[in-house]
């Protein structure tokens, strides 16, 4: 059985079918609709012979025993945010199939090979992102602060994992799958512009931007809208209000691709006859360099500060999560830089503003690295995403090339 990128396609349109509606795909991790799509997986992968196993913080692993322990990891996330694209993690998963079809059909491997489907990427439902790699890395050091953690409706995050047989408190206890990992590849939509401008198909990630994730809370004090003047008015939206647009100059002062975001602001008490007496906002700050990112941070809660005393209200800064940049391992780099020039004459070299599984992975120690695919009009996270289906077969023949030269290496 060679290889067949136009299966992988056939696919992903089959698993759209099943997991989405006319919003986009619904595997938000922890639901039905997410045991589904890995129940589908479950099957496709069956004609491999790799053997299934679910760790204790819900990876899916499937794994074609090779002529050595050592282990070529080739992994993505079929979990998906609401309404969201076809491709964003499910490429990487069904490329993945696709190659460990290729693998498994040429006889046994010098390496095992273990395609991973990740729990949890996205942080969907309850805004932890990477829950199954970061823990796989031994990374998680947040558990008193997740068994906290409510859905839209209440329902606490432990009790959701408990649903799908896992125990928060034995999740760490997932770092024994990568003890035997030679390296790891992942596919990926870009999920940005840059290669579409470059009218290229494909690019090798040099690494992922560090993250430094806030809920900045602005407090004032509520009063009736149509009795207190505006000179005297203890606002708390005010604040963060200037704080969402002085975002923008602060990451063009840093420069470097810094990026800011306020992706959110909960006012309380929320009615229109109220000054805001609470304002809870999300920030996120994103750079590849980790003395940018903290500068970007610095820059930010200096600004706050100044904001607040010309408001007359307070502000307080607690982090919801960070990471450190991630710089892929420069061998496979080449590698992959090697593979793209075969498949499609050309490649590039980019840094990945969006996190994935592999940064957790990398950080672990284990060599990886990264390829991406052209997203049209840089577009993910909606059911507009899309890429062309040549520039898809092309990202699944560079996937396999890719694998054939890393088991190659590490023979």
């Amino acid at each position: 059985m060679g290889l067949d990128p136009k299966r992988t396609i056939a696919e992903l349109e089959e698993l759209r079918t099943l997991t989405g509606d006319a919003n986009g795909a619904q595997r938000v991790a922890w639901t039905d609709t997410w045991g589904t799509a890995r129940e589908w997986l479950r099957g496709k992968v069956a004609e491999t012979g790799a053997t299934e196993q679910i760790d204790e913080a819900g990876n899916q692993w499937f794994t074609l025993a090779g002529a050595s322990d050592r282990a070529l990891l080739i992994g993505g996330h079929i979990d998906s945010v609401p309404n969201g694209g076809w491709l964003d993690g499910s490429l990487n998963v069904m490329a993945g199939a696709e190659v460990l079809r290729r693998i498994a059909a040429d006889g046994r491997p010098p390496l095992t090979v273990r395609l991973v489907n990740w729990a949890d990427e996205e942080g969907a439902r309850f805004g932890r992102s990477l829950f199954g790699s970061s823990a796989a890395a031994g990374s998680i050091a947040d558990q008193e602060e997740l068994r906290q953690r409510r859905d839209a409706n209440g329902v606490a995050l432990p009790d959701a994992l408990r649903e799908y047989g896992i125990d928060l408190d034995r999740a760490l206890e997932a770092r024994s799958q990568l003890a035997n990992a030679a390296a790891y590849l992942e596919l990926h939509i870009e999920q940005g512009p840059v290669l579409e401008s470059l009218d290229l198909p494909l690019g090798v990630v040099l690494g992922t931007f560090g993250v430094e994730r806030h809920q900045v809370t602005w407090t004032g004090q509520a009063a009736h809208a149509g009795s207190t003047p505006m000179d005297r008015r203890r606002d708390a939206l005010a604040g963060a209000a200037k704080l969402a647009l002085e975002i923008r100059p602060i990451a063009a002062e840093v420069g470097g691709g810094a990026v800011c975001t306020s992706g959110g602001v909960v006012c309380k008490p929320g009615i229109v006859t109220s000054v805001v007496e609470t304002a809870e906002q999300l920030l996120d700050q994103r750079h590849l360099d980790a003395g940018e990112l903290a500068r970007l941070l610095g820059l930010a809660k200096e600004a706050s500060e100044r904001f607040a005393q010309e408001e007359n209200v307070e502000v307080s800064w607690q982090r919801i999560w960070s990471i450190e940049p991630i710089l892929f391992d420069e061998a496979l780099i080449e590698l992959a830089d090697e593979s793209i020039r075969e498949v499609s004459g050309t490649s590039h070299r980019l840094p990945s503003g969006p996190l994935h599984d592999a940064a957790e992975v990398s950080r672990a120690g284990v060599p990886t690295v990264m390829l991406f695919v052209q997203s049209l009009r840089g577009l993910s996270h909606t059911k507009l995403e899309d890429t062309k289906k040549e520039h898809l077969e092309l990202s699944v023949q560079a996937l396999d090339t890719l694998a054939a030269k890393t088991l190659e290496r590490f023979v």
